[in-house]
């Protein structure tokens, strides 16, 4: 995957800034990327490989449950984690298919964007060609709103590639092979994305 590695890089750095300056990530796609979506936000929301105690990076929220709730801080202290604020935007059912029927269903991601993104946010557009419809119109409205795009695709890239500020083509052309590449890809930008934030200084 060197063929990745500039793009992969930034991909991070991207992360690192937009989670750096109070931001969130955003992130959709269709079917196996939908579950690599959702993947990812398993990973960012919680511990992945390092400890994430709320007393390192969250003293001021424990002061204030000392004073609210004294007598649940022991319990949160002991099971509530850091988190690197991420939402996917598949898992909503009554909205997808309530906008789709109603609407649109190639605007369902670009609604979700236009409702909850703020400049400052990241979205992570997954597509394997590239050209999936309800991911490019949502990453149009993305940049419209002034949020950093980051695409993982194939080779060829698509449109997505041209409208992405990193884009990682990974070097496969047949969608399983193509999401093959994406689980590590991804998984190693969680990895270093949770190190920056919660590893030892």
């Amino acid at each position: 995957m060197e063929i990745c590695r500039e793009q992969i890089f930034a991909s991070v750095e991207i992360l690192c800034e937009g989670f750096g300056n109070g931001g969130k990530l955003i992130t959709c796609g269709n079917g196996g990327s939908a579950a690599d979506a959702m993947h990812i936000v398993g990973e960012l929301m919680k511990s992945f490989l390092l400890p994430r105690k709320i007393d390192d990076c969250k003293p001021e929220f424990l002061a204030r449950a000392n004073e609210m709730f004294p007598s649940d801080v022991e319990y949160f202290k002991a099971n509530l984690q850091g988190a690197l604020p991420a939402i996917s935007l598949v898992g909503e059912t009554s909205l997808l298919t309530a906008f789709a029927n109603d609407v649109t269903p190639n605007l369902i991601f670009a609604q979700q964007v236009f409702g909850i993104g703020r400049r400052g946010d990241v979205f992570l557009a997954i597509s394997t060609s590239g050209n999936s419809d309800n991911v490019l119109f949502a990453v149009e409205v993305a940049k419209i709103m002034g949020l950093k795009v980051i695409a993982m695709t194939g080779r060829r890239g698509g449109r997505l590639r041209h409208l992405s500020d990193a884009a990682i083509c990974v070097p496969a052309d047949s969608a399983y092979s193509i999401q093959e590449f994406h689980l590590p890809i991804y998984h190693m930008m969680c990895m270093a994305v949770e190190y920056e934030f919660f590893g030892e200084e």
